[in-house]
């Protein structure tokens, strides 16, 4: 069969392209309502959580970079960088438990310190140094 334009292939990749791009739109479309509803998921089961004060350490921080480049058709470049701050806190049962910080939190804490440890689920909520007022 020859296909638009006397081109052979055409008609079949036409076909392959009807099928193919609203595949992928209902893969992405799909893939951010999953990331929504189990973000909405994790606040709720943090609302309904106890806060909770414990004594705890600082056993270790991170950060993750993450770049995003972006291409416009008018050739210009945008690049997003952004930076998650992580701190990880030891329990006196000596379960270690990670959270996602400030920066300005981040900052201010350090491996080692230790003080009373407030989260309400998998939210970090306040760390208060022994000793500080």
């Amino acid at each position: 069969m020859i296909g638009f334009g006397g081109d052979p292939g055409f008609g079949v990749t036409f076909s392959i392209m009807q099928v193919m791009v609203p595949l992928m739109f209902v893969l992405v479309f799909g893939f951010m309502i999953v990331t929504l509803v189990r973000g909405i998921g994790e606040w709720n089961k943090n609302n309904h959580s106890p806060k909770l004060s414990v004594p705890a350490k600082v056993v270790s921080r991170r950060t993750a970079v993450s770049h995003h480049h972006h291409h416009q058709r008018n050739g210009m470049h945008h690049t997003h960088t952004a930076t998650s701050y992580y701190a990880t806190f030891q329990v006196e049962s000596g379960d270690r438990i990670e959270f996602l910080v400030s920066g300005t939190e981040y900052g201010m804490l350090a491996e080692g310190d230790s003080g009373e440890l407030t989260f309400q689920g998998t939210r970090y909520l306040n760390f208060r140094r022994e000793g500080a007022e």
